[in-house]
């Protein structure tokens, strides 16, 4: 019978300090997993391997600002000469800012396209070299904006559907070697700090519930599970999939909550970085 059972299995979550990136690496050490973790707070990092050790995980960490592509590739040689090849990688780091076209500056919307896009590039062409064959998995986290046009979200919007798009065209490079790439969309995740950017004051973030098909909120653990999945013997032949996990979100829910946040966005003044 296949199970869910990372044991002995070696996992790198890229962002995995806070947020969902948290949430999923949690996840993978309760489920056996060694788990390394990036980001480029020294003191996250530290912080989210004694949580994870206190799991009963062997953990790992490293910082790098994936921008920096030496910086990254440095950070998966670390991983590799202490746990070996890397049976999953998520790659998770993003930026984000709410702010309408013509208040964002163009080093604001570059900022958000180098973390994300630029980010995930990187993260993936440094890993390459240390992903099992056969059997590594890739699992990118990607965003609503990848499909969805969202007002004061240009910037994310562009960078996302790249994202995606990069998933879709490695899926292709990747798979004859055995490695297997999907992206994972959160929809509306309780207690992120996504949300609290985009759903700002009590009553979008009701608007927000209430768009939801299933009427709730979802939470770190929905996501986590969907990567657990993904990773797994399970998706054995699941590739190149952009998996939302929203409660039917993507469905339409978000025109509500445009409407609701258009009026603040255009009270904000002008931004120039995340």
């Amino acid at each position: 019978m296949l199970t869910i059972d990372f044991t002995g299995q070696t996992v790198v979550v890229i962002g995995g300090t806070s947020g969902i990136n948290r949430g999923i690496a949690e996840a993978f050490a309760r489920h056996g997993a060694r788990v390394a973790v990036a980001s480029r707070t020294s003191q996250k990092v530290a912080d989210t391997v004694a949580a994870l050790q206190h799991l009963g995980a062997e953990a790992m960490g490293f910082v790098a600002d994936v921008r920096d592509y030496d910086a990254v590739v440095a950070g998966f040689a670390e991983v590799a000469a202490a746990f070996g090849a890397i049976d999953v990688l998520v790659s998770g780091a993003a930026g984000n800012f709410p702010a309408l076209a013509e208040n964002m500056s163009p080093n604001g919307f570059k900022s958000v396209v180098d973390i994300d896009l630029l980010g995930t590039y990187h993260v993936l062409r440094a890993a390459h070299p240390h992903l099992r064959r056969p059997g590594g998995s890739v699992i990118n986290i990607s965003a609503p904006q990848a499909v969805l046009g969202m007002v004061g979200q240009a910037h994310v919007c562009a960078a996302k559907a790249g994202v995606d798009m990069i998933t879709r065209t490695l899926a292709l490079e990747w798979g004859p070697e055995g490695i297997r790439l999907n992206s994972v969309i959160p929809g509306p995740i309780e207690g992120t700090e996504g949300m609290r950017r985009l759903a700002p004051t009590p009553e979008i973030h009701e608007a927000c519930r209430k768009s939801v098909p299933m009427r709730r909120m979802g939470v770190p653990d929905d996501v986590a599970n969907a990567c657990l999945f993904l990773a797994s013997p399970l998706a054995a032949y699941v590739h190149g999939v952009v998996l939302p996990v929203d409660g039917g979100w993507l469905l339409g829910g978000y025109t509500a909550v445009g409407a609701a946040m258009e009026p603040l966005l255009r009270a904000m003044p002008a931004r120039d970085k995340p």
